[in-house]
Order: structure tokens, then sequence, then C-alpha cells
């Protein structure tokens, strides 16, 4: 079954470090582009960052510095390592491919920063 899997979330204190890791199954991770978004309560979904199908990283401005995006094609996982975390980073985080119209999402996993 092609589906991304998502984990790592937990409950951290402010100016904390976590790393979330989205697992790709039948899916090449070489050959698509991986987002992150997140989603806070009462809020849309945001987007976070990418890592392209050749590597390079894109972020958003909200977590530029304090975010990176990292891979391991052969085990087809991203990782999004999370540092200097703030409660406003507190939201449930999604991987998701987009590839055309086709639009692929992970369960999500639960990120929450207390001050």
């Amino acid at each position: 079954q092609v589906q991304l899997v998502e984990s790592g979330g937990d409950l951290v204190q402010a100016g904390g470090s976590l790393q979330l890791t989205c697992k790709a199954t039948l899916i090449s991770i070489n050959i698509n582009d991986i987002n992150w978004y997140r989603q806070a309560p009462g809020k849309e979904r945001e987007y976070v960052g990418t890592i392209t199908k050749s590597g390079s990283t894109v972020y958003s401005d909200s977590v530029k510095g304090r975010f990176t995006i990292s891979r391991d094609t052969a085990k087809r996982t991203v990782w999004l390592q999370m540092n200097s975390l703030k409660p406003e980073d507190t939201a449930v985080y999604y991987c998701n491919l987009a590839r055309g119209t086709y639009r692929l999402w992970g369960q999500g996993t639960q990120v929450t920063v207390s001050s």
C-alpha cells in the first residue's frame, strides 16, 4: 500500500529539540519532492518545508534556521529536525507528496511545545 507514515511527535519544553520521521512505503523519494506541513488547533494547515527529489531544501520563514529536513533515499525516510522549539510550533505535523494532481498525506504526528 502506498503511504506516508509520520512518527516522533511528543511533548517538549520550549527551547528543546525533536526529530520527526516520515517513512514512505512503495514510494521512491529520490524522484519525488516530500513536503512537511503542520496544523495548529483552529488554524489552517501551514507549509513548513520541502526536500526536493534532488535533495535540496526549502523552508518557510517561520522555521528557517531552526528546522532541518534530511533524507535517506535507500531507507525511503525523510526527517524533520526541529531545534529551538517555541510554543507556537505546537501542531500536528504531516508529511506530504504532491505530484501533478496527485496528493498523498500521512496521518500526522502531534508536537506539543510547553512554555
